[in-house]
């Protein structure tokens, strides 16, 4: 790793802080924001604030520890003054590569160990993959081919949670924080990002959201598309099939406004429409270039009408795609997704969007999700500690201008895994191998910053050694 590199890698961290300061409030708040920020560049499982004390402050561990724990308990900064700022210093860079296309919604799960940080309970955790101890942060995205950036991030509450008055007194918890479901949180945040006037894209969602009526209505009623993955159990009205009109008016009484079921008259779930359809619906497409080799599957899609709460509707809900993949060798459809982009969308970019929003089985089979670190509180002040997506470039390639994201375009297909490490050529600046064989991913940059960070701490983060001795030993 140069020093041209590492010097850019710090200025650039440095002008990002000093960015971030100006919407904290006091003056003050500056030092600790920058030492917040460092600890959480530094390697190491934990990320709060004692250890963080340690190693930004060895020489007074005890005064530093009390000066982060005021600011992300006490100090009086909000957490969407902070998120528009990221907005504002990173977003344009990312449309510097290419118009945001999607918006996508998701949560981030984080492992915990004790009973006292706000909202955590057993819950299902995707880091883990598993239910678990933990807490879990609905977000909102914008993404181009490049890259993707939260501009909204809210710390879900838990049932247990909101009923337990004591508890939310005691965690600081503002009285008029109550129970929201995950959708309902993930409609705000797509409301507010409209009255913002944030660029827009296709909303992206797996099927923990999708296979929420009610938030694909309130997508739709806000003017946006969306793709969406849904359960095998969702009900939709297959080609040429609908509910029965409502009844014809009397003149007596209230007039009927509800459409009609009757034994001829069913909606079918995806599963069983899937599992009806002839061999010529199925393709198999690829949608990019894996590690190994190339991800793909077989997908069939069909024009349908959802049919959840049909019969509460004056008409009947607007027609959109239904995408179905069924691999090879399995005995039955695997994923499902609905879509309201054009009827004229193309089979290969409709696979790429609902590949992103949900994940094929191939797709979850070969990879995982990546974090990066930040920073949120509650509106109140009363801060805790999570961990956003920021600026991570996506992997798959699902541009509508057909452009390839590397490692594609860098690395021969089964190549990936016998890239040779650099050669050494200046011990005082070692080579980094890039991750993920990506030149400018987030891991390797992220690398880069620890590196130029750590050349400025007294002691090392890992092995505590005093770094002035460290360097007089170099010399």
């Amino acid at each position: 790793m140069g020093g041209r590199i590492s010097g850019d890698s710090e200025s650039r961290f440095a002008a990002y802080v000093e960015g971030l300061s100006t919407v904290i409030g006091h003056a003050d708040r500056a030092g600790p924001l920058r030492d917040y920020c460092v600890g959480l560049m530094m390697p190491g499982e934990r990320k709060s604030v004692e250890p963080m004390a340690a190693v930004t402050a060895p020489a007074r561990t005890a005064a530093q520890h009390q000066s982060l724990l005021h600011f992300v308990g006490q100090s009086a900064w909000s957490d969407t003054e902070v998120l528009a700022k990221v907005g504002e210093m990173v977003l344009p860079k990312i449309e510097r590569h290419g118009a945001i296309e999607a918006w996508i919604i998701d949560d981030t799960g984080f492992p915990k160990k004790g009973e006292h940080s706000v909202g955590v309970a057993r819950q299902y955790c995707g880091q883990l993959g598993k239910t678990d101890n933990c807490q879990v942060a609905v977000s909102l995205s914008l993404a181009n081919h490049h890259a993707s950036l939260p501009v909204a991030y809210q710390l879900y509450l838990p049932e247990e949670w909101s009923n337990d008055r004591k508890r939310l007194r005691k965690a600081g918890v503002p009285e008029e924080v109550g129970f929201k479901t995950k959708p309902e949180i993930a409609l705000e945040q797509i409301a507010a990002a409209c009255a913002a006037g944030l660029p827009r894209g296709v909303v992206l969602m797996d099927a923990a959201y999708g296979n929420n009526s009610d938030l694909r209505s309130g997508i739709t009623a806000l003017g946006l598309t969306y793709a969406a993955g849904i359960l095998s159990n969702t009900t939709v009205w297959a080609p040429g099939t609908a509910p029965l009109p409502a009844k014809a008016w009397s003149g007596r009484g209230r007039p009927p406004k509800r459409l009609r079921r009757d034994a001829e008259h069913q909606p079918i779930s995806v599963k069983e429409l899937a599992l009806g359809l002839a061999n010529r619906a199925w393709r198999t497409i690829v949608w990019r270039q894996g590690s190994a080799e190339p991800l793909s599957s077989r997908f069939a899609r069909v024009r349908v009408h959802a049919a959840r709460r049909d019969f509460t509707r004056s008409k009947s809900r607007p027609e959109e795609w239904l995408l179905i993949e069924w691999p090879k060798g399995e005995l039955e459809p695997t994923k499902y997704w609905l879509s309201t982009l054009p009827e004229d969308i193309a089979f290969q970019h409709l696979v790429d969007l609902a590949n992103y929003a949900g994940g094929s089985s191939a797709t979850i089979r070969s990879s995982s999700k990546r974090l990066a670190s930040g920073i949120s509180k509650a509106a109140d002040g009363a801060a805790f500690i999570i961990t956003p997506r920021c600026a991570s470039p996506p992997t798959d390639s699902w541009s509508p201008s057909g452009r390839r994201f590397p490692p594609q375009d860098l690395v021969r297909p089964g190549r990936s895994r016998h890239l040779p490490f650099p050669r050494v050529t200046d011990p005082e600046a070692p080579p980094l191998r890039t991750q993920r064989h990506v030149p400018n991913s987030i891991t390797t940059t992220r690398l880069r910053l620890i590196a130029a960070l750590v050349k400025r701490l007294p002691r090392c983060p890992c092995c505590a050694a005093s770094m002035q001795r460290n360097r007089h030993r170099n010399l």
